[in-house]
């Protein structure tokens, strides 16, 4: 048995997060959409899939590989544009055995073609906040439910003092300061850091991201630097990197700085805190 996958193309009302992932590889809870569809697929006995992509294909390839992870065999078909449905089935119903149930456009996540992800900011928070109790699919590894409607990955460190309120995700190696409030209706994508006293609320965190000491998020999307609120649409790039900034990306702080205030983060801080955050620091610098 066959599929057809159909990867988006850029929408308009995504575009401030799709400068650096088309939309089929964006982060959601530690994984790609992309990587969900392809889990649900194969958990479904689906053993061929062919991708059909038209926003940097190659990403997307990269990504999946030959579909061995999933134990399938996966193509990924560049095209000049996004297909509907109905044109794939008639471009390639030569590599489908099966009617138009086998070709799938990834607007949404498995099973809930009632929240399309892409159609506005606001839709998008729709949709990964009613994934939250789904995304933790067969193949994840290191994914424990802390609390009830609590989701946290591998290494992800809160400190004792802080504010968790479900539902929320907290990704692996996520840092999580003292004071801090987190949720409820919050994700924080793997290697986000949330320094003390911060408050993020109703939000998504993209990873490797940044959210300073004392910052009030609510409503809003952050990536790296640029923060978008997702009921109104606004969208803003925020120039203090001790405000919200990518750790991906080399600042104009010095490494001492951050170190110092990095490290108070998860004070009184042990041995083993301390090394892992002197790996984020250069992991940033070093990064281009």
């Amino acid at each position: 048995m066959k599929s057809l996958l159909i990867c988006p193309d850029k929408r308009p009302a995504m575009a401030s997060l799709t400068e650096q992932l088309p939309l089929a590889h964006f982060p959601v809870m530690g994984q790609s959409l992309v990587e969900y569809w392809l889990t649900h697929v194969a958990c479904n006995g689906i053993k061929q899939v062919a991708l059909v992509a038209n926003d940097r294909p190659e990403s997307v390839k990269n990504l999946v590989g030959d579909g061995a992870r999933w134990g399938i065999e996966i193509e990924v078909i560049p095209e000049l544009r996004e297909l509907t449905p109905a044109e794939a089935l008639n471009k390639y119903e030569g590599i489908l055995q099966s009617g138009k149930e086998s070709v799938t456009l990834m607007d949404h996540f498995p099973g809930l073609p009632e929240y399309p992800l892409f159609e506005s900011q606001a839709g998008f928070f729709a949709g990964i906040r009613a994934w939250m109790p789904k995304s933790r699919t067969p193949d994840r590894i290191g994914v424990r439910e802390l609390s009830l409607g609590v989701w946290v990955g591998q290494n992800a460190r809160v400190s004792s003092a802080a504010i968790v309120q479900a539902p929320c995700w907290l990704g692996k190696n996520v840092l999580v300061g003292a004071h801090a409030i987190i949720g409820p209706g919050t994700i924080l994508e793997d290697g986000s850091l949330i320094e003390s006293k911060a408050e993020v609320v109703d939000s998504y965190i993209g990873p490797d991201t940044f959210v300073g000491q004392g910052i009030i998020v609510k409503d809003s999307i952050a990536f790296g630097s640029t923060l978008i609120n997702w009921k109104t649409g606004s969208v803003a790039e925020v120039p203090d990197a001790f405000v919200l900034c990518s750790l991906k990306r080399p600042q104009h702080a010095s490494g001492r700085k951050w170190l110092q205030r990095v490290t108070e983060i998860c004070a009184p801080a042990k041995e083993e805190n301390e090394l892992f955050i002197k790996d984020l620091l250069i992991n940033k610098e070093t990064s281009p």
